[in-house]
């Protein structure tokens, strides 16, 4: 038996925040409309380019699982509530253990 299903495709949509008050208030709506399985979050240094400037900050970044069916739903709460004028929303499809992937889908209402 194959370890991975092909057929087993997931998502993981990616944010980051400023605070860890923000991840977690982030990552509990998320969990609370059943938009992801799990929502993981870890302090990350960004550096970017904004307004002309260069930057170094400490952020938090958020890891969603998710159905493909859910991102739609995922990216307009995240959307919402999210505390940047211009959020970093990045979906990446997965593959994934037949085992992981039907927690996934038992966990995530889409």
């Amino acid at each position: 038996m194959n370890p991975i299903d092909a057929t087993a495709e997931l998502c993981a949509v990616t944010t980051t925040v400023a605070s860890a008050e923000d991840a977690r208030r982030l990552a509990q709506a998320v969990l609370a409309q059943r938009l992801a399985a799990c929502v993981q979050v870890e302090a990350v240094v960004s550096h970017y380019r904004w307004a002309g400037v260069l930057r170094e900050e400490g952020e938090h970044r958020l890891v969603c699982k998710t159905l493909p069916a859910a991102v739609p739903q995922l990216l307009g709460l995240l959307r919402a509530l999210h505390p940047y004028d211009l959020p970093e929303l990045v979906v990446q499809r997965l593959l994934a253990t037949v085992e992981y992937a039907d927690w996934v889908r038992r966990e995530v209402a889409a």
